[in-house]
């Protein structure tokens, strides 16, 4: 016990011992500093020297742009870049998505991969009522003679009121007889109008050629995008005259009439009518005689 007493106060007295650090010039031996120091001091010194030094260390990197030079701390130009990046790529996600669902209702289209539904025909003509797309157009009497001789002749107007001035018309791509209609049970959404080969196929309506190619099935085909979500198809062409992308005007020859493709029977134009991805009867807005 009395020799752990001992070392003990050995101990603290080393601690306390004092000592006397001098710098002296070198040539002339001048005491230019000096100063007393113990072991205790310098620890404690030392101590307090290096819990600064991690403290400053921590605030430089916690709060100045040098942490960007440390690895595994992303700089704000890399976070920037990267949340542009994400950005951009949920709007790929959304238009690939979208893109996914226009190519399947064209899809639908070309192959008629489609379930039965009943079509309101009511719903195209509220949609067109309310397009703001459509002009607003002051009648006369001259213009007004001319729609009743159109609407006796081919019967393009779709709504049931004439007098309506905002209207959506569609214009019979050809005239000629019916040899197979719409029948929704044989899966036939369409009508094979008989023509002679080489007969001008017209655009049913204003808008742009979404497809213009060749088919084994159906021949050379031509699909037209119109407004209010409306799609018009006609196949078995002999040859076409535009290509996806161009811009029709309703009555505009897009294709000429033949008897193409393996399920043709004759030279006929088969027609189908398409609105929001559902078939229609063509014949319940326009005259092909």
């Amino acid at each position: 016990m009395v020799k752990k007493k001992k070392k003990e106060k050995k101990f603290t007295k080393k601690l306390l011992h004092k000592y006397r650090l001098v710098i002296l010039n070198e040539d002339t031996f001048e005491e230019r500093f000096a100063i007393k120091l113990t072991r205790l001091n310098v620890f404690v010194l030392t101590s307090f020297s290096a819990i600064f030094l991690i403290f400053f260390t921590i605030l430089l990197i916690a709060f100045t742009p040098l942490r960007e030079y440390i690895p595994g701390y992303s700089s704000a130009k890399l976070k920037k870049e990267a949340s542009m990046l994400n950005y951009k790529t949920d709007s790929l996600v959304q238009e690939l998505e979208l893109n996914k669902r226009y190519y399947a209702s064209i899809r639908k289209v070309l192959t008629g991969d489609v379930s039965t539904v009943d079509f309101n025909r009511d719903s195209v003509i509220e949609a067109a009522k309310n397009d703001p797309e459509i002009l607003q157009i002051t009648t006369n009497r001259q213009d007004s003679l001319l729609r009743d001789k159109v609407e006796k002749e081919d019967k393009y107007n779709l709504f049931d009121d004439t007098s309506n001035q905002n209207n959506f018309v569609l214009f019979p791509p050809v005239n000629g007889t019916i040899s197979e209609g719409y029948n929704i049970e044989d899966k036939h959404y369409a009508v094979d109008v008989v023509v002679a080969n080489n007969t001008p196929v017209k655009a049913t309506a204003d808008g742009t050629v979404i497809f213009a190619e060749w088919t084994v099935e159906t021949g050379y085909v031509v699909i037209i995008e119109h407004n209010q979500e409306l799609i018009s198809v006609y196949k078995h062409n002999g040859a076409i005259t535009k290509s996806q992308g161009d811009l029709v005007k309703a009555g505009e020859v897009i294709a000429m009439s033949g008897n193409t493709g393996e399920l043709s029977t004759g030279p006929h134009l088969h027609f189908e009518l398409w609105s929001k991805g559902y078939p229609v009867n063509p014949t319940n807005f326009i005259d092909f005689q």
